[in-house]
Formats: structure tokens, C-alpha cells, sequence
């Protein structure tokens, strides 16, 4: 019996949007350079000469413009999926999101629903320098009227953009640019996916991991670390940024009365610091040692491979914070 193919990220997210292309014709795909290039991370590469350009719209570099066209064409009734480059370039568009695609299904009363998917890459780890490795999902976590998406997994990849654009408010879909490439095999017996609720990707009794997006394999090397040391971690995928599943998080927590937050964006702010002062006000007294957190240093990121690697959270930096956590003083 052969063994079942492998794909990627990558792969799984084009798969995505080809299978929500078939499914709905009022679903498109607009975006710069996502038609006659393939997108910039490739992964829309071949949509154009299967569906035509009315359905694979490359646009001008004008991120306002191409997000508010395509609030313009969910209000009138189709499905568009809007690609932005990447996590910085969103912030061009940031009056479109914040003001009209989060506000004007509430300031309508209602009458119009934004049935808008936006995607974009999102993290550090790929020396884009500065300009290019931001993780703002945690900005546009703060925003009420948007749903925020972190797939880190293959399943969550393939699967999490079908619920998406069945929602009736916008969604956005942060893809960190290091799973691009990450390859594995895409679980068969999954075919749906929740984007409701976060996800134990390894069950423990010692201390919490609450993460997300490419940190998410961190943890889990570092939980896997651990345990050779007698430290059985549990580790919380979000996947969901907004709304945040408290339930799953804070029943964890009451179980291992430990929480470690491990978090690629900046600390002042962080939604890392979000999680804590909710488990900070909910579960308070079932912790037995303070909540701690691993974020990305206060700077912006470095160009050299070196100093980007020691400016976000990494497994060492995993390992030292839970290990003074259940060992203080060692």
C-alpha cells in the first residue's frame, strides 16, 4: 500500500480557494499580481488560466482601492477573497477595514453584510527586514465587527476559508510566510474545520502553551523537549484570534494551573497580554505560579538571519521561561 502524498501549506491554501471558486460563481479572487504572476507567494499560480480573469482580477497597487472595490462588490452580493501581499501592505487599507468593513454592517442597523475575505502573510522568519516581517493580527484583533484567522496547520490551510466566506461579516485570514513551504500530509479523514473555537494540539498536565500561527511548531518542539524532562505541557492552537475561545483556554489553565503565552508580536500590547489579564480576571486564584509570556524583542525586525532568529520567540527561549516557571531558582 503506498503511503498518502505529502503537499503544502502552500498548496492546501490554493486548494482553498480553487474548491471555493467551483463551489460559489460569486466568489473571485482580486489582489496585486495574484493572475498573471501567481501571487506573490505563488500560492494562485495556475487560478488565472483555470477560471479567466473576470474570477482571478489582478489589480492596481492601490490597497485602499482594491479593499474597498471589494467591500463594494460583498455588499452587492458576491464573494470576493481580497489578497494583500503582505501584513504591512494592509495597513494602506487599514480606514477601508476599520471604518467601513468592521462598522457598516452595525451603522447600517443591519440592511448590509460585508461577506469579504482578506488575506495576507503575515510574521517574520523569511529576512524581509523591517518593512515586510510585522505580526499585526493582534491589531486587528482589537477590532469589534471582524473575525481574525490564524491557520497554522495544513487542515486549518485547506479548510478554514470555506466557513469563512459563509460568514456574513468580514473575515481576515493571516498566513504566516514561513508555513508556506512547511510540507506534510493533509489528514484524510478531515473535510471541515471550526473557526469558532481553538484547538489542543497536544494534551498535558503541567503547565499551559497558548499560541498560534507559525509559533505553534515552536511550542510543540519545545513541549516535546519537556517531556523528555518529565514536564507534560499542553499546547492551545488559537486559530481563532477574534473572537478568542476563552472556554478552551481557561479550562486548560484551571487544569495544569500554569499558563505560558507565546506570541510573535511585539509585548507592549501584545495579544499575548490580552489572554493573561483574561486569565488574569477569570482564573486568577487556580494558578499556582505567575503567567508568563514569550513575545518577539521591542524592535523592529532585523534584516540579518542571526539577529531576526534571536528577535522572535524561538525553542530555547520556550524552554528557559517554563522551566524557571516549574523550577524557579534552578
Amino acid at each position: 500500500m503506498s503511503a498518502p502524498p505529502t503537499t503544502t501549506y502552500r498548496e492546501c491554501c490554493k486548494q482553498a480557494i480553487r474548491a471555493a471558486l467551483i463551489a460559489d460563481p460569486r466568489v473571485f479572487l482580486m489582489g496585486e499580481d495574484v493572475g498573471r504572476y501567481g501571487g506573490c507567494y505563488a500560492v494562485s499560480k495556475g487560478l488565472l488560466d483555470e477560471f479567466g480573469p473576470e474570477r482571478i482580477r489582478d489589480t492596481p497597487l492601490s490597497e485602499s482601492a482594491f479593499v474597498g472595490a471589494g467591500i463594494g462588490a460583498a455588499i452587492a452580493g458576491m464573494r470576493p477573497i481580497v489578497e494583500i501581499m503582505t501584513v504591512n501592505f494592509s495597513l494602506l487599507a487599514l480606514d477601508q477595514i476599520l471604518n467601513n468593513a468592521a462598522t457598516i454592517p452595525h451603522m447600517s442597523g443591519g440592511q448590509f453584510a460585508i461577506p469579504l475575505v482578506i488575506r495576507m502573510a503575515t510574521g517574520g522568519g523569511r529576512q524581509l527586514a523591517a518593512q515586510h516581517s510585522h505580526s499585526l493580527e493582534g491589531w486587528y484583533a482589537h477590532i469589534p465587527g471582524l473575525k481574525i484567522l490564524a491557520p497554522a496547520t495544513l487542515e486549518d490551510a485547506r479548510y478554514m476559508l470555506a466557513p469563512a466566506l459563509l460568514d456574513p461579516n468580514p473575515v481576515l485570514v493571516f498566513e504566516h510566510v514561513v508555513l508556506y513551504n512547511m510540507e506534510g500530509v493533509l489528514d484524510p479523514k478531515v473535510s471541515s474545520v471550526d473557526i469558532e473555537k481553538a484547538a489542543i494540539r497536544r494534551a498535558g498536565r503541567d503547565v499551559t502553551f497558548v499560541t498560534y500561527g507559525a509559533s505553534l511548531f515552536k511550542t510543540l518542539e519545545a513541549a516535546e523537549v519537556l517531556a523528555r524532562e518529565g514536564i507534560e505541557a499542553e499546547v492551545i492552537d488559537l486559530r481563532v484570534l477574534r473572537p478568542l475561545d476563552e472556554a478552551t483556554i481557561l479550562a486548560s489553565v484551571r487544569r495544569t494551573r500554569r499558563c505560558v503565552i507565546v506570541d510573535e508580536g511585539w509585548r507592549s500590547g501584545s495579544l499575548a497580554a490580552e489572554i493573561g489579564m483574561r486569565i488574569a480576571e477569570q482564573a486568577f486564584y487556580e494558578l499556582d505560579a505567575p503567567l508568563r509570556r514569550v513575545c518577539s524583542a521591542e524592535v523592529p525586525m532585523p534584516y540579518a538571519g542571526h539577529l531576526e532568529q534571536a528577535a522572535l520567540p524561538n525553542r530555547e527561549r520556550i524552554l528557559a521561561t517554563v522551566r524557571a516557571l516549574l523550577r524557579p531558582g534552578s
